[in-house]
């Protein structure tokens, strides 16, 4: 007897459907939420080490500010040193950064930079009302024992700033908690000049953003499960309708045999015209694959864009930060506002410059032109030379300034940024010590051979040319979609009548692009 018949074999559809559906849906959902528990624990860990990387950046900018101000009230004409001390500690007591945080300016005027009972007088500490103006010992140790104005003395002896945790009271309270502090020498007075901020205040925010991305992977899990639930459903009422469809299918599958039958007849007389057809689709589909080409590109053009701009907009942050205090001290003067404002200019203008460099890279260029080979690189490291720099890529060019090409700029570029943002990737995938990109071009007879080396293991598939196959990758689903290359071999080979070629080197991969001169 046999178990699949024409009419149980609908229902034996269904239910093979469901148990592999079922089976499936679970088997992502279990290692869904394995993975996402196991992300969430390392975002929890850089989340900690950020947020008190940042604190630290913040005290020093708080510090910086304040020697700003104390340069500024330097300049006074008119007043004597004394004068300007004074005018200096009565403004620095009246200084706090953060409302509802324990941190506030404290000032040490230095008289024995090897320390000792007599090392330096307290100027400022609204905590430590009880010893401002006295002269006050190194060797004072916290609740944990520690010798902290001698650590930071130390080091404020070899490079001018020192950051020191230790123990201490809390403002206006008798709690004695950990505190991390940036001190830093203003050394025309020999001041120290230091702001902290207590441990327990940065657990505080932390803990915050731990409840925050706990909530929002726990949202994510919960929507993602959902969805998987619902998928599964989907499917299992298609597989119905499905199987119902399979079931008219028998009752009409003698019909069907006979119009397949005159189907083939019919492809037979038109067989030319389907082939002609099939041809047209393909060349539609390379269309579709260049314009692929293009998009994928252009995200890379973004991610370039962020890279470029990241430093000049702090840089911004860092000028309308300054601005904002003096302006709030009263103490901003034309002179200070013309300075920023320049500084600021020149930060737009840069941008504004990048903005130009990616723009002309996409202007299409439908004829062939002549430009010097060394342009074109330079071009394409104007948009990769922020990622190149920010994975410590070190890129040697070695290409003579009269290397002429006459052929599409554009799509040549384009090639170019290809291969090294490859390069770049497998330097990044393989974790390379001293990862390197050399570029270097020469003459052979009628054509430019330009090779682009890097150290990163070299191509691990055999043969090598399965490479530029469209499709193929050896990245991850969302890093790679096999298209670069594949477009890059078909630019150079067919548009260009050239040939682009990859061997293996000893520490890497060789790209070798032939092109007519």
């Amino acid at each position: 007897m046999r178990f699949v018949t024409e009419k149980n074999i609908s229902r034996i559809i269904i239910y093979i459907f469901i148990v592999i559906m079922t089976t499936m849906i679970t088997l992502i959902s279990y290692f869904y939420v394995k993975n996402t528990y196991a992300d969430f624990d390392i975002e929890l860990n850089k989340l900690v080490n950020d947020y008190y990387s940042h604190q630290k950046a913040l005290l020093k900018k708080e510090i910086n500010v304040v020697i700003d101000i104390i340069n500024y009230n330097a300049t006074k004409s008119g007043s004597s040193e004394k004068e300007l001390k004074e005018e200096t500690i009565r403004l620095l007591n009246n200084i706090s950064f953060e409302r509802e945080r324990s941190n506030y300016i404290f000032v040490y005027e230095i008289l024995d930079f090897n320390g000792g009972d007599k090392f330096a007088r307290l100027l400022v500490n609204p905590n430590r009302l009880d010893i401002v103006g006295k002269v006050i010992s190194s060797n004072y140790k916290d609740a944990n024992g520690k010798k902290f104005r001698q650590d930071f003395l130390n080091d404020i002896k070899a490079k001018g700033e020192s950051f020191t945790q230790y123990v201490y009271k809390k403002f206006s309270s008798d709690q004695v908690r950990q505190k991390i502090t940036y001190f830093k020498l203003y050394p025309t007075w020999n001041w120290v000049i230091a702001v902290g901020v207590y441990t327990d205040d940065i657990e505080k925010d932390i803990a915050k953003k731990k409840e925050d991305l706990r909530s929002k992977v726990k949202t994510q899990i919960i929507q993602n499960v959902l969805l998987f639930i619902l998928f599964l459903s989907i499917g299992i009422v298609l597989t119905i309708l499905l199987s119902e469809r399979i079931d008219d299918f028998f009752k009409e599958y003698r019909e069907k045999v006979k119009a397949k039958s005159d189907a083939l007849i019919e492809l037979n007389e038109t067989l030319e015209k389907r082939v002609s057809d099939e041809l047209e689709k393909n060349r539609e589909h390379e269309q579709l694959l260049v314009q692929k080409s293009k998009f994928i590109a252009l995200g890379e053009m973004i991610s370039n864009i962020a890279h470029q701009w990241r430093q000049p907009l702090s840089e911004l942050s860092s000028i309308f930060m300054n601005i904002k205090f003096k302006h709030g001290m009263n103490k901003l003067d034309k002179e200070t506002m013309d300075k920023k404002s320049k500084e600021a200019e020149v930060v737009l203008n840069y941008m504004s410059h990048t903005i130009d460099d990616f723009r002309n890279f996409f202007m299409p260029t439908k004829d062939k032109e002549e430009f010097y080979l060394k342009d074109a690189i330079n071009s394409v490291m104007t948009i990769v030379s922020s990622a190149l720099k920010y994975n410590n890529i070190n890129v040697e060019i070695e290409v003579g300034d009269d290397l002429k090409l006459n052929t599409f700029l554009n799509e040549y570029e384009q090639v170019l940024l290809n291969i090294i943002s490859n390069a770049k990737d497998v330097l990044i995938q393989n974790k390379i010590e001293n990862p390197i990109i050399k570029i270097y071009a020469e003459e052979q007879g009628n054509y430019i051979l330009l090779s682009i080396e890097d150290n990163g293991e070299g191509v691990k598939v055999n043969p090598k040319s399965k490479i530029f196959e469209p499709y193929f990758t050896t990245k991850s689903d969302s890093d790679g979609t096999g298209i670069g290359l594949y477009m890059s071999k078909i630019i150079i080979d067919k548009n260009m009548k050239g040939k682009l070629r990859v061997r293996n080197t000893k520490d890497g991969a060789k790209f070798v692009i032939t092109v007519p001169k």
